[in-house]
């Protein structure tokens, strides 16, 4: 990062894909086998649109533009979202998720990131934001 980083700062962002075999992978590392992230049938049994991947693992994503542009995982310091959409994974093609970032505040030696994710032109999160710092310790 040589860059000046100031408020406005935009992270470069990405396209996130998740298919069913990501989730199979998420289940198995985070021992999440709710059947809502696996079984069609049963996640439209209930109201969902298909099955959906894991929050968690949607806010997993979402931080990665973050950490891949400060190089340094723990440099995150801070990092919450609120959930606002699930994402749903088709069994053909799976789900893409837009992810962007921009620097809101610069205090010091951290600052503060707004984070944007969308899936099929839905916001899936609100209000995610990290707090980082610029330096390394």
């Amino acid at each position: 990062m040589s860059e000046q980083i100031e408020a406005g700062t935009v992270i470069p962002g990405r396209t996130i894909h998740v298919d069913r075999a990501t989730l199979i992978r998420y289940a198995g590392a985070s021992g999440d086998f709710n059947t809502i992230h696996w079984d069609e049938q049963f996640a439209k049994s209930v109201g969902l649109p298909d099955v959906i991947a894991h929050g968690m693992w949607t806010m997993g994503a979402a931080i990665q533009p973050v950490v891949d542009w400060l190089g340094d995982a723990g440099r995150v310091t801070s990092y919450s979202v609120r959930f606002s959409a699930p994402v749903p994974v088709p069994y053909d093609g799976g789900a893409d998720i837009e992810v962007g970032a921009t620097v809101k505040s610069v205090e010091g030696d951290a600052a503060t990131v707004d984070i944007t994710a969308t899936s099929g032109e839905q916001k899936v999160l609100v209000r995610a934001r990290a707090t980082v710092a610029l330096k390394s310790a």
